[in-house]
Parts: C-alpha cells; sequence; structure tokens
C-alpha cells in the first residue's frame, strides 16, 4: 500500500496559516480529480512557527490533520520548533531571547490574541514529540527539515536533520558514499532565491521546498507519485 500512495511534501510555513489552508485545499483538489481512491500522505517538513501571522492556527491545524483517519500525515521537527523548545527547556534568559529575535515574538503574539499568555502544555509536548527524519524505504525518499549528512546518512546527529546548509549535501553528486546511495531528499530550511522549488542533481535527487511564504512568496507542496514522476503545488 506504502508504494501505491501519492505524497505530499509541504515547505517551510512560519505561521502562514492562510497559505496553508489554502495549500491544503489545492492539495485535496488535486488528489480528488488526479488521484482518485489513492492513499494520501501529508509530510510536513518543519518551521510552523515564527515570523508570520498565526503560529497558533498553524500548530492546530497539523495536531487536527494528525487525527484524521482518511489521510496519513508525518509532521517533522523543525529548527524554528527547536530553537521555541530550548526556550523553555533550558535555563537561562539567552535561548528565550534567541528565539524572540528570530520571530518567536510573532509566535507569542498569534497565541496571546487566544488567550494564552504562554504556549499550553499540549502544543509544547507536541512539538517536543515530532521526528527529525522521516524515510519512505521502499521509495528510497528521506524527507527531513535541513539535510542530511552524505557521510552517515540515515544516522545523522539531529542538528544535522535541523540546520544544515553543508555544500556537500547540497551538491548530489557527492553523496554516493554510503547508505545515502539511491535516495533522493526532499527538505526545506534553506530560501530559494526565486521563490520557486530547487532541484539538484541529474537525475534530480535534492528537492528544496522553502519558497519563502514568510518572506512574501509562496507556500508550496512537492508531489511524489508512485510512479517517481514529481511535479508541485504552490499558493
Amino acid at each position: 500500500m506504502a508504494s501505491e500512495t501519492v505524497i505530499y511534501a509541504i515547505g517551510d510555513v512560519h505561521g502562514e496559516a492562510d497559505k496553508l489552508a489554502d495549500l491544503h485545499a489545492a492539495i485535496f483538489a488535486r488528489h480528488a480529480q488526479d488521484h482518485e481512491g489513492t492513499p494520501l500522505k501529508l509530510i510536513h517538513v518543519g518551521d510552523y512557527i515564527d515570523r508570520g501571522p498565526d503560529s497558533f492556527a498553524v500548530i492546530d491545524t497539523l495536531m487536527r490533520l494528525e487525527e484524521r483517519d482518511d489521510i496519513e500525515t508525518i509532521n517533522l521537527l523543525g529548527n524554528h520548533e527547536q530553537m521555541m523548545l530550548d526556550a523553555y527547556e533550558e535555563d537561562g534568559t539567552d535561548a528565550r531571547l534567541h528565539w524572540l529575535m528570530n520571530g518567536g515574538d510573532a509566535t507569542l503574539e498569534s497565541y496571546g490574541r487566544r488567550g494564552h499568555e504562554d504556549l499550553p502544555d499540549p502544543h509544547l509536548s507536541w512539538v517536543k514529540n515530532l521526528p527529525t527524519l522521516h524515510l519512505e524505504e521502499d521509495r528510497r525518499l528521506a524527507f527531513v527539515h535541513a539535510g542530511v549528512d552524505p557521510a552517515t546518512f540515515p544516522h545523522c546527529d539531529r542538528r544535522i536533520h535541523l540546520w544544515t546548509r553543508s555544500q556537500r549535501f547540497f551538491n548530489p553528486a557527492r553523496w554516493d558514499v554510503g547508505a545515502l546511495k539511491g535516495w533522493k531528499v526532499i527538505h526545506g530550511h534553506t530560501p530559494t532565491h526565486n521563490f520557486q522549488p530547487q532541484t539538484a542533481g541529474t537525475p534530480p535527487r535534492r528537492f528544496n521546498l522553502d519558497t519563502g511564504a514568510v518572506y512574501g512568496g509562496v507556500l508550496t507542496a512537492g508531489v511524489f507519485t508512485p510512479d517517481g514522476e514529481v511535479d508541485y503545488i504552490s499558493v
């Protein structure tokens, strides 16, 4: 069944709840039109919060999607979620200040509009339990927020999953050194310059879905079909 599933991977949201709602609607419409009767899987690659107008609504939407039984939803941890967790878990004020200076103030404002002085425990617990890597073994597709280390995949340090911008990762010609051979990697984290999804490799093996939604760009989903074709939906 997994090999027959159409996977829709969504890039960095950063509080853009309206764009996320529009993209989900476009995904469901496209799936009903082109893949009726085929299983649907959503994979969000992290950075749901900070900078944008409504991080609360984004988190609430993703949590509700996980409860549905008609689709499968995988939500991955991004570096902005990790900064938020650090702000709540580490002693002292440095981690909290770092988070607030990187868009956390907008996140707290979105919660404040719902009467929450701080993030409620259910939301914090949900974020804390998000994975940093999802593998579709039968199709050799790896989903991650920032990237992987070709030399240690799939056992990379989680900090690489969340933060890497290594040139070795960006160049798929340097990947075939171990377990990453034959795999494709789908990620976000590094906004593309033209607000369009970016591919690298011949044939394409790295897919960057961070199309700058919070910077005036679009929110993008990569569509990975069972026959290996890749398409995009952007709003």
